[in-house]
């Protein structure tokens, strides 16, 4: 009977806890966090008892009461705990050899590897738009450090939730600072267009797409709504566009030479914003600051599965750099952007980009 009462109170605290999301999400066993709720014990007691009494249950209570957590039974519970407890586990090693970036816990430690790739990412695409370059360089003095959020045309950052529609974002992200810098006015573009109705064009909704791919859609197509008008709901739906509702219309769009970083600099720093795509290997998703480097992922083609905007570059610490705006939330990475080492197309940030040109 008290075993049931227990996960009764268990389940009901989870589904009563709110998120509290700070900017920066570190925190581990040696970093304790104020306790944010009055019941917050009897969920530490309640985790304890289905988790066990080991020295990461306290760890785990805070992550689920930080992040409002909520577990539909207790064997969903013990399978999240492992999955959180192999982040940690990650997450100090790769802090232990001071690399160039940190690794933080954060609100996807209690995903398993194939569970994130499945609701975050992309299935590889080959970027054959890119495989001949329509980017002339332009005419001027290349800054020696770029970030496009300075001159106010990079909009707030958005969550895609739990559908591969990274791609859409990127799309958005660029469209949307490409109207600003053209016309002076903010604007939020509609994703969930680009989900419904850009298959045509080798796009598969939550299941991955290319942003050259989805700028050819809008070229062919006319135009994309607003956020307002055609609503994100992260999952595929029916197409429900209306020419009549047109915001934004794409005359043309500019692809760079597969791996070309001179190129792309070029272009993020006298043009605009970029779209470009990565390939994220498992140590990405925790990532919290600094400049990220891998010796695992690949920069083929057919690697990358990502989409990302590229909107600025520089150096820290000696290592150049370019500066991204993704697409997980504003409560992820360094404020939902991160940073990723420039000249050695590393994960394939080169590999496939593109920029739209807005009519």
């Amino acid at each position: 009977m008290a075993r049931f009462q227990r996960s009764s109170l268990l389940f009901a605290a989870l589904i009563w806890c709110s998120a509290v999301v700070p900017s920066r999400s570190a925190f581990d066993d040696d970093n304790p966090i104020r306790l944010v709720s009055d019941g917050f014990r009897d969920l530490e007691a309640s985790v304890r008892e289905i988790v066990g009494d080991t020295r990461h249950a306290l760890a785990f209570a805070r992550f689920a009461n930080r992040y409002g957590k909520r577990y539909g039974s207790a064997e969903e519970m013990r399978r999240r705990f492992g999955n959180f407890v192999e982040s940690m586990e990650t997450i100090k090693a790769s802090n232990k050899k001071r690399l160039s970036y940190r690794l933080a816990l954060n609100k996807f430690a209690d995903m398993s590897w194939e569970e994130f790739q499945a609701q975050k990412l992309g299935a590889p695409q080959n970027c054959s738009a890119t495989t001949k370059s329509t980017h002339k360089l332009k005419e001027g003095v290349l800054p020696p450090t770029k970030d496009w959020r300075e001159d106010g045309i990079v909009s707030p950052v958005k969550d895609q939730g739990h559908c591969g529609s990274c791609w859409t974002f990127s799309t958005t992200g660029a469209l949307e600072a490409a109207y600003k810098q053209a016309f002076g006015k903010d604007i939020s573009l509609s994703e969930q267009q680009l989900v419904d109705c850009a298959g045509a064009f080798n796009n598969f909704g939550c299941h991955g797409g290319l942003p050259s791919q989805a700028f050819e859609y809008l070229k062919y197509n006319g135009g994309l709504e607003t956020e307002e008008v055609y609503p994100y709901t992260g999952k595929d739906g029916s197409c429900k566009f209306n020419a009549e509702n047109i915001a934004v219309k794409v005359f043309d769009s500019v692809n760079i030479t597969l791996g070309a970083e001179d190129e792309l600099k070029y272009a993020v720093g006298l043009v605009r914003p970029v779209s470009i795509a990565f390939q994220v290997v498992r140590g990405f998703r925790h990532y919290n600051g600094g400049v990220y480097t891998s010796n695992t992922c690949g920069n083929a083609p057919m690697d990358v599965n990502h989409a990302v905007l590229a909107v600025g570059y520089g150096v820290e610490n000696g290592i150049p750099y370019w500066l991204v705006k993704n697409s997980w939330g504003a409560d992820w990475g360094d404020h939902g952007y991160f940073k990723i080492e420039m000249g050695k197309n590393m994960c394939g940030v080169a590999t496939c980009s593109s920029y739209p040109i807005v009519a």
